[in-house]
């Protein structure tokens, strides 16, 4: 009788060593995976800039509500909204609130920074950043033609 109850007890002391190590590993495992998942990818920067360029904003013209592209395209004119308010104070806002949701900046979150540049013509329009600077750094651009200026929209993630 003493034999079986030794034995039991091996086996008992040896799941209890195989859960451990199975916890252990399990723990590792999820360190190691969200810290691959630090990185900003290339095409989660350039599709961003292409979403927000088709975001439709609450200015309106005389027939339509203006998405963004046009938005831009207004600003640089210095054209205003049906409602009084100028495109350029539209594009800003709307903006500002695009990129402050989809690209939440911070020590603990994996993008420390941005940057959000449009230029119309080579000169600058808009300029928005927040964060910090760092060498880790994701960028697209995108160019555009619109009522005969060319725009270009870079956006720079740091993480």
């Amino acid at each position: 009788m003493k034999k079986y109850k030794k034995a039991q007890e091996e086996m008992v002391g040896f799941a209890l060593i195989m859960i451990i190590v199975a916890v252990i590993l399990l723990v590792l495992l999820s360190l190691s995976l969200r810290d691959s998942g630090q990185e900003v990818e290339s095409y989660e920067v350039g599709s961003f800039i292409q979403a927000f360029l088709q975001y439709t904003s609450d200015c309106r013209d005389d027939s339509e509500y203006l998405d963004v592209k046009n938005m831009i395209s207004d600003c640089d004119r210095g054209r205003i909204c049906l409602d009084g308010r100028s495109s350029c104070e539209v594009l800003n806002s709307t903006l500002r609130e695009i990129v402050e949701e989809g690209w939440k900046v911070g020590a603990d979150r994996p993008v420390v920074g941005y940057e959000l540049i449009i230029l119309s013509n080579g000169g600058e329009i808009f300029f928005i950043a927040e964060g910090n600077v760092t060498r880790n750094q994701e960028g697209s651009m995108q160019s555009f033609a619109k009522r005969g200026s060319n725009f270009e929209v870079f956006f720079t993630a740091y993480y």
